[in-house]
């Protein structure tokens, strides 16, 4: 299919055109939700203003990752680009050697201030929403490693893993898939530490628009010291409970008639149903004899517990999961395994609750495209709080994302686009090329290339252009 054999090259006239012909209507919405002011009121790391505001700098390292840059040294492919320059009516931007000086001037405080400044934006955002939007917000929290090759980074520690780095704390909205807190730590420290003051200040900012708020968390985030404030203030939790003896005790004490057997939500067939395929990997382990556990059935039950550090009792679901043990083909014996959810919700039954609790692990999706699709955890800069101000920063283009998902006047293709892994989300809206025209005090677009997402694109930048400035 490729024949193509005398293949030329030459130098057109002059024209000017880019390959990420949706940044413009990314800028538009910085524009129209506020955020380049807020930056500029909120943020004060810079002490005069000569030529850039730390708003120029903050969109400058988001922009560039919306471009499809991945690492600060591409910012200078941006500052060479006269296309990309005008089409954002800039005449010059920050270089790689200055942004990275910009992230060294972040104190703590600086970086929360950056955050509340995006967070204040994102409000704008949702305050567009219709009014079923956030019937029940769920908050997730969860720790992970953010590994770095250098050796002079202030701040980075060996893991419990053995990998030297960081250890980042996220605080995500489940329904958008929007980062609200991303905070930079050693990394030796544990998952949860510091997270309860993180949790509380995602729950101020999201409580005046949401119904109800629920909060989920993995079993290092059950601070069982915050239950009873978190119940008091009407804030539902769902979090994994560690196996101990003591809750191992009770569900071992529950009796037979108790359990029931686990009914798990299938799983969606947009299609036909297809034949299952043989588990490659299963016969591997059978045939080289290696030590296997396969689950043979899981039952779920309830108990009430009142925790050490608790003055009232809760909710705690336990599945217990019966496997097999054996190598090769031969069983070698039957093993009991507990697993603990406790939770302040009385509205779920059994099932539910291990629903809502599993579900959780979509946040790891979530911290996957922080680290491999939008690139903010490679720790370009040398100490721990400059990293943490960049990882907001480029987090920003992630949830840039989301606000044009929100936006979308089609509400089912917009979830599609909230949804969507962000390369492909690049590729979909950011990366169309499109020529530059400047003339008559406007910055004209003209699209190139078609894809299948350019109606709701332009629908997009319709409704943008609609709405009133803040």
């Amino acid at each position: 299919m490729f024949t193509g054999r005398n293949i030329h090259y030459e130098m057109a006239d002059k024209a000017q055109a880019l390959s990420c012909g949706g940044i413009g209507a990314i800028h538009l919405l910085a524009q129209k939700i506020g955020l380049v002011d807020l930056l500029n009121e909120r943020v004060h790391v810079l002490k005069r203003h000569l030529p850039y505001h730390e708003s120029d700098h903050v969109l400058n390292l988001a922009y560039n990752i919306l471009a499809g840059g991945m690492r600060i040294e591409d910012l200078e492919w941006r500052r060479q680009d006269e296309s990309f320059l005008n089409g954002l009516g800039a005449q010059r931007i920050p270089d790689p050697t200055t942004a990275g000086d910009f992230t060294r001037r972040f104190a703590p405080e600086d970086t929360v201030d950056l955050m509340e400044a995006i967070n204040a934006a994102r409000q704008r955002v949702w305050q567009l929403q219709p009014p079923e939007f956030l019937s029940r917000a769920l908050i997730d929290v969860d720790g992970t490693i953010a590994g770095t090759l250098g050796e002079c980074k202030g701040g980075m520690n060996l893991s419990y893993k053995g990998i030297w780095g960081y250890a980042p704390l996220i605080v995500s909205l489940a329904n958008t898939k929007e980062v609200l807190y991303l905070v930079n730590r050693p990394g030796n420290v544990t998952s949860h530490a510091g997270a309860g003051a993180w949790i509380d200040r995602a729950i101020a900012l999201v409580q005046p628009h949401a119904g109800k708020v629920c909060l989920r968390g993995d079993t290092d985030f059950s601070l069982t010291g915050e239950f009873d404030r978190w119940s008091a203030a009407a804030v539902e939790f769902v979090f994994g409970m560690d196996a101990h003896p003591k809750l191992v005790a009770l569900a071992q004490g529950l009796p037979e008639a108790h359990w029931r057997g686990l009914a798990r939500v299938p799983r969606e067939i947009k299609t036909e149903p297809r034949q299952r395929v043989a588990s490659v990997k299963e016969q591997v382990v059978q045939a080289r004899g290696f030590l296997n556990q396969r689950l043979e059935s899981e039952q779920v039950a309830e108990f009430e517990y009142r925790p050490g550090k608790c003055r009232q009792t809760y909710r705690v679901v336990v599945v217990r999961k019966n496997l097999s043990v054996a190598r090769g083909e031969h069983v070698l014996f039957d093993d009991l395994r507990y697993f603990f959810y406790i939770t302040n919700r009385w509205d779920l039954n059994w099932d539910e609750v291990v629903q809502v609790a599993n579900e959780r692990g979509d946040q790891e999706n979530v911290i996957a495209q922080l680290k491999s699709g939008v690139n903010a955890m490679r720790m370009p800069v040398d100490n721990l709080e400059s990293n943490w101000a960049y990882m907001v920063m480029a987090a920003l283009a992630w949830n840039l994302k989301a606000w044009a998902g929100l936006l979308l006047p089609n509400r089912e293709r917009g979830q599609q686009l909230v949804r969507m892994e962000f390369r492909r989300f690049l590729q979909a809206i950011i990366l169309l090329p499109a020529q530059i025209i400047r003339a008559g005090r406007r910055i004209l677009f003209r699209i190139l290339g078609y894809n299948g997402w350019l109606k709701d694109f332009l629908a997009l930048w319709e409704r943008l252009r609609g709405l009133a400035a803040t």
